[in-house]
């Protein structure tokens, strides 16, 4: 019997032709590419990790994915079918530890449209 081989292993994709990029092996929305220009533009350190824009990505899709659930459940308590930047205001400020870290954080209000 011949023995079947993963797909998922990075050296059987170059062999195919195929790549894939560090947000895709990380299993991340956000992109760890944009990630590490941000970091090598904004001269943070003059050394950068190869693991840096990979971890920064994801606790930024940590954040923002921790945020909108609980700006949807402010949205489902006030009978809202729209996420506004009220509710998210409400969700970052009704949570203890997303309140500590976002303390000094505004988030601006957008001026309701003619109805």
């Amino acid at each position: 019997m011949s023995e079947r081989r993963s797909h998922r292993g990075s050296s059987g994709a170059r062999r195919r032709g195929h790549t894939r990029s560090r947000t895709a092996r990380a299993e991340l929305l956000f992109s760890v590419g944009h990630m590490e220009r941000s970091l090598r533009e904004s001269h943070y350190a003059q050394c950068l990790s190869h693991n840096a824009p990979v971890y920064l990505a994801a606790v930024i899709e940590y954040l923002t994915t921790k945020i909108l659930e609980l700006a949807v459940k402010e949205a489902q308590n006030n009978g809202e079918r729209i996420i506004t930047p009220r509710l998210l205001d409400m969700a970052v400020h009704n949570n203890g530890l997303l309140s500590t870290l976002f303390h000094t954080t505004t988030i601006s209000q957008v001026a309701p449209g003619p109805n």
